[in-house]
């Protein structure tokens, strides 16, 4: 049952002050590299991170889609960032965007998606530090209203998480400008850095009545089919050659 619950974005988080209204998000930016200019794209994509995304708010990590409809393609993930931050970013006055459409989009299909996803540090779990390498993403589509309550059953999973599975790595995300045409409203994200991982059975039913009682886990799908209308699963790989900072994630980022 990993897959159905916690089988983007990801990713080490600047640290916001708790202190300020402002929270993580991550940008995301799916390209799919002209298959003849493979090697001109990944070389200037990685030049182009080197150069302008390689620290701080506007540092960017870059991973590779090997499940679903966009298999072949690449994320470029940037942040988390605060959304004042993108005022100041990387932009004309300094070359960046020359430099991105001669040495990136030059060798790119015309088509792309750019999203943006709300990091939940609340309900994410980071135990522990970690190197990225696989994440596999469980995005949902949330029905219309339904939020609040698909928020709660996933608390009640991390409670799970908490008590029986401690050592588990897991990020949760919300995009900021869902829609329903494209029905992806939250995202979970697991880090694992063996394949064989997904197939492990992790007992979740079991340790779920064993912390919210006897037949919740049932109840539990029964509340989580009502407020959700089915998902999709993507398996990325984390490709720091074309990064612009590390895969080193620290658990003290996240809180």
């Amino acid at each position: 049952m990993r897959k159905l619950i916690f089988t983007m974005l990801l990713l080490p988080l600047l640290a916001i002050s708790q202190n300020s209204t402002e929270y993580g998000v991550l940008e995301n930016v799916m390209i799919t590299p002209n298959p003849s200019q493979l090697s001109q794209f990944e070389a200037g994509l990685a030049a182009h991170n080197k150069k302008y995304h390689g620290n701080g708010a506007y540092g960017a990590r870059v991973y590779w889609i090997s499940s679903g409809p966009n298999a072949g393609s690449y994320m470029w993930v940037m942040g988390p960032t605060p959304w004042s931050a993108m005022d100041a970013r990387p932009a004309q006055v300094d070359g960046h965007d020359a430099d991105w459409n001669k040495n990136v989009a030059a060798y790119a299909m015309p088509q792309g998606n750019t999203t943006y996803w709300k990091f939940n540090a609340e309900m994410s779990r980071f135990s522990k530090d970690f190197t990225l390498k696989n994440l596999l993403l469980d995005t949902y589509d949330v029905k219309r209203g339904k939020m609040k309550e698909a928020m709660a059953l996933v608390e009640k999973i991390g409670k799970v998480y908490a008590q029986k599975l401690p050592n588990e790595i897991y990020g949760i995300y919300t995009n900021e400008f869902s829609s329903t045409k494209e029905g992806k409203d939250l995202t979970v994200v697991s880090f694992f850095d063996k394949m064989g991982w997904i197939s492990e059975d992790n007992g979740m039913d079991k340790k779920f009545d064993e912390v919210h009682g006897k037949g919740s886990w049932d109840k539990f799908l029964e509340d989580w089919y009502d407020v959700t209308d089915g998902g999709e699963t993507e398996l990325w790989i984390f490709r720091p050659e074309l990064s612009g900072i590390s895969g080193d994630v620290k658990a003290a980022d996240r809180k």
